[in-house]
């Protein structure tokens, strides 16, 4: 059935330092420019106070991204800030208003923007080249979901499926760029790429804004745990930063992955805090957390400040999926897609599973917890949905 596994964090920093990158500053920028994105509105919080009860933990929150722009994920806040930002910066304005950044663009010869993905940023960055009036040239990896390729496709972009996995996908997608004289807006950084993905990790920052004006009328009391999804980190690097330096209690933080892509876990298992790729093939139904090598950025905070790593089987993510979608008493339903699921998947797992007693003690797990976890994506590729919530497939007792 595969194995969930975990390892403490060895490495983290009795005083962790304020990452610059995604501080409050961050936070207000990114915000102030989505809020000016044509249907831009505040995706939900909600409150699963049932499944609280019944998993014998205070409270569990959801932010749930899957209503985001219409675009059923998270990922259109990162690459829609990185566009809009480098295309201000060439006109040598600021990136306060989208439609005076779309408006002075056309004084521009159109440009190109090109990514590799596995399907929710190379559609929110497809979005964002149209909705900028840009092109955009997208690579997804062997094996990606012929519906997320129609969706990108849909959206003008020139996609196409490779015959690499991920990482290999980005290295090919990175030098074909700098052959065409393409601008490469990938999500994860490495030695002398960082500015764009670092923009990509600050737009993120608009769901930690619209939280903590959320969770202010919703709970006065502090978080006590997030539990976040985690493929190259960009995401879970950008959440727990910004939260932990906004929050005035202190925050546990754990990160899950994929047990096939499960990079994190493997570089807190290092002596030296070293990055390490993924120990699997890469192969699992997270989609969008399938990836082998961290994003130094990402890690760079994480190590500093996360609580524990967590590497999980496929069947975690499709429990979290049904659970979403078959709320018990009032609570409210979320269609949540694999990866968007695992947090609450595990959180399940954490509470009930007697061989995590271990684990769920460590992480002071208890009647007084209040959890929060970020449903990244809807239904983004619906017959896989279909599959798990109506077939079962990955259930806990087969993969």
């Amino acid at each position: 059935m595969g194995e969930i596994n975990w390892q403490l964090n060895r490495h983290k920093s009795p005083h962790p330092p304020a990452f610059s990158v995604v501080n409050k500053e961050e936070i207000r920028k990114a915000m102030r420019f989505h809020q000016t994105v044509p249907g831009y509105a505040p995706t939900p919080l909600h409150s699963l106070s049932s499944l609280a009860n019944e998993l014998g933990i205070q409270r569990i929150f959801v932010k749930d991204e899957s209503y985001r722009f219409d675009l059923n994920s998270f990922k259109v806040l990162g690459s829609s800030y990185a566009l809009a930002t480098y295309l201000a910066r060439t006109l040598q304005t600021d990136v306060n208003s989208f439609s005076i950044i779309k408006e002075k663009v056309k004084s521009l010869p159109v440009h190109t923007f090109a990514t590799a993905t596995d399907g929710n940023h190379g559609r929110g960055l497809a979005w964002s080249a149209k909705m900028l009036g840009q092109r955009s040239v997208v690579y997804m990896p062997k094996g990606a979901s012929a519906y997320r390729l129609q969706m990108i496709r849909d959206l003008g972009a020139q996609a196409d499926i490779t015959n690499n996995d991920y990482d290999d996908t980005v290295r090919f997608v990175s030098q074909l760029a700098e052959q065409q004289g393409w601008t490469l807006v990938q999500d994860t950084a490495w030695e002398g790429y960082t500015d764009i993905p670092t923009l990509i990790m600050q737009g993120y920052l608009t769901i930690i804004g619209e939280f903590l004006e959320q969770f202010t009328d919703m709970e006065k009391k502090g978080l006590t745990h997030v539990i976040l999804q985690a493929g190259v980190g960009s995401f879970a690097g950008a959440m727990a930063g910004a939260l932990q330096q906004l929050t005035k209690t202190p925050i546990k933080f754990i990160i899950v992955e994929p047990n096939q892509a499960d990079c994190f876990y493997q570089s807190a298992r290092t002596e030296d805090g070293s990055s390490k790729a993924a120990s699997g093939n890469l192969s699992t139904i997270m989609a969008g957390l399938s990836c082998g090598e961290t994003n130094p950025i990402s890690w760079d905070i994480l190590k500093n400040i996360a609580d524990c790593f967590v590497s999980c089987p496929d069947r975690v993510a499709a429990s979290g999926m049904r659970i979403l979608g078959n709320p018990l008493h009032t609570d409210p339903r979320i269609v949540s897609g694999e990866s968007g699921a695992v947090p609450l998947g595990l959180l399940f797992e954490l509470c009930r599973n007697p061989l995590l007693a271990e684990l769920k003690k460590l992480l002071a797990l208890d009647s007084s917890s209040r959890v929060l976890v970020i449903n990244t994506e809807g239904d983004t590729d619906p017959e896989n949905y279909r599959k798990v919530c109506w077939d079962g497939m990955y259930s806990n007792n087969r993969e």
